[in-house]
């Protein structure tokens, strides 16, 4: 287990940008594949990106490709999600998770995750 507690949320104008932050403690980080998920009101928590522990495979939902970009620092335990060319229906909460040593074939799998962050929110204004 890690802890997760993600940051870089905020309000922004449709077609604007945002970084948001998740910084892991707990054990070695470079050894946990990390994603991101998000929760949009009155909808399921779903998968949005994920990068494998080894740091070199990337995995998007088709709704964020070429929009969103995922990105790893193990040196400063953190994982990032660049988000670009924002829409209002990218409105929710976006969560980070961790799995130890996660293939990617389960990227999009939330049950396999142990560690999730509290969330931090991100409001498109169209």
């Amino acid at each position: 287990q890690v802890n997760l507690v993600e940051s870089g949320g905020g309000l922004v104008q449709a077609g604007g940008s945002l970084r948001v932050s998740c910084v892991a403690s707990g054990r070695v980080f470079s050894s946990y594949t990390m994603s991101w998920f998000r929760r949009a009101p009155g909808r399921e928590r779903e998968f949005v990106a994920g990068i494998s522990w080894r740091g070199g495979l990337t995995e998007y939902a088709d709704s964020v490709k070429g929009r969103f970009t995922i990105s790893r620092d193990n040196a400063r335990n953190t994982v990032y999600l660049q988000l670009n060319s924002l829409k209002p229906e990218d409105t929710a909460v976006y969560y980070c998770a961790a799995a130890a040593f996660l293939s990617e074939t389960y990227f999009s799998n939330e049950r396999v995750y142990g560690s999730w962050g509290q969330g931090t929110q991100v409001t498109v204004s169209s």
